[in-house]
């Protein structure tokens, strides 16, 4: 045996070994995948509608809204070589950075209650909204936005709450909650007097002081003063705000009479804000996929997400919506005509 193959018998299992831990070593990546879509026109389990309404009249008609997620590999989970390399070849996977999917700065814990925060919020400004369009105009109000487990307030606020009065002082702007607890540095009770469900109660909570800062345990942020009661059933596991502008469309689809799809699928995903303008989001060509998974014809995008959708189709109708009143008339429009002109990416 020569010595040029003695050193191939030698390098050859070596090459091997150290490609095999290159594969393995974890790099600074995550991934998005399809998640599933819901139905928010749908029913649940028990065969209850996902939207119920209480104090106005509800339409359940024909047709489907489905706002759409997806999936992110999980806290701590960084993607090796070879998991990389196999989302990169698979068309309906996405490679981002880590620090994208998970801020440097937070814990899988805060990622969740950010999550539920920001569902809990679209949720509201998706019931103004879809109120605006009706023709029915929203005040604002302030309200708990979550709620500590553990903390002082647990079983006592609730997320949704509404804030009339502090101390017996009236609430305006979250900075009064904030400043009225703040007072109570020797652990006295705070007395809230908040609406809830259309109800107006007293609830007194003990703060927990630590270092003289007392605190009750909540998010406080701008909600709304609904004039009649609006839930939204929703898969508590899902968070974040993108789906903001299909619970507005779903949510004026039941308060109006007929189907605002025409009796079809309808998909889409958009941030929505208080004016209804329509934001971007993150993984939209993973919810397109999803979207097509679930047989939806017609999908909407956030005109800031145009660039992201380049190529996609042709199974899918791409339709760019600015506003969710844009979208609604994108709908009646599409409804009529399937090959109406429609504004487009």
């Amino acid at each position: 045996m020569n010595q040029r193959l003695i050193a191939a018998c030698i390098a050859g299992p070596l090459v091997l070994i150290l490609g095999g831990v290159a594969l393995a070593v974890p790099l600074p990546y995550a991934s998005y995948s399809p998640g599933p879509t819901f139905d928010i026109l749908g029913k649940d389990s028990d065969n209850a509608e996902l939207i119920q309404v209480d104090g106005h009249k509800a339409y359940y008609d024909d047709g489907q809204i489905r706002f759409t997620t997806v999936v992110a590999s999980g806290y701590g989970e960084k993607l090796s070589l070879g998991e990389a390399m196999s989302r990169w070849l698979d068309p309906d996977k996405a490679i981002v950075p880590y620090d994208l999917v998970h801020p440097p700065d937070s814990t899988a814990e805060q990622e969740e209650a950010e999550g539920a925060i920001q569902m809990s919020t679209s949720q509201d400004t998706a019931k103004a909204v879809a109120l605006a369009e009706i023709g029915t105009k929203v005040p604002t109000a302030v309200r708990v936005a979550a709620v500590e487990e553990d903390g002082p307030a647990q079983g006592r606020l609730l997320p949704g709450d509404i804030f009339k009065e502090v101390d017996g002082e009236p609430v305006t702007k979250p900075a009064d909650v904030v400043d009225a607890v703040a007072k109570h540095a020797d652990g006295s009770l705070v007395e809230f007097k908040i609406l809830r469900d259309g109800r107006q109660l007293t609830v007194r909570v003990k703060p927990e002081v630590e270092d003289d800062k007392p605190r009750v345990g909540v998010s406080v942020g701008l909600g709304y003063e609904f004039p009649f009661e609006i839930k939204l059933r929703v898969d508590p596991n899902v968070g974040g705000p993108s789906a903001g502008l299909m619970f507005a469309l779903a949510i004026y689809d039941t308060l109006t009479p007929g189907s605002l799809t025409g009796g079809a699928t309808v998909a889409g995903t958009g941030e929505i804000t208080a004016d209804g303008s329509v934001r971007p989001i993150g993984g939209i060509q993973q919810k397109i996929a999803g979207a097509e998974e679930a047989g939806a014809e017609l999908f909407l995008v956030p005109p800031a997400n145009c660039g992201d959708v380049e190529g996609l189709g042709p199974d899918l109708r791409l339709v760019k919506v600015t506003t969710v009143h844009d979208a609604r008339l994108a709908l009646e429009t599409w409804t009529k005509d399937p090959e109406a002109e429609l504004p487009a990416c």
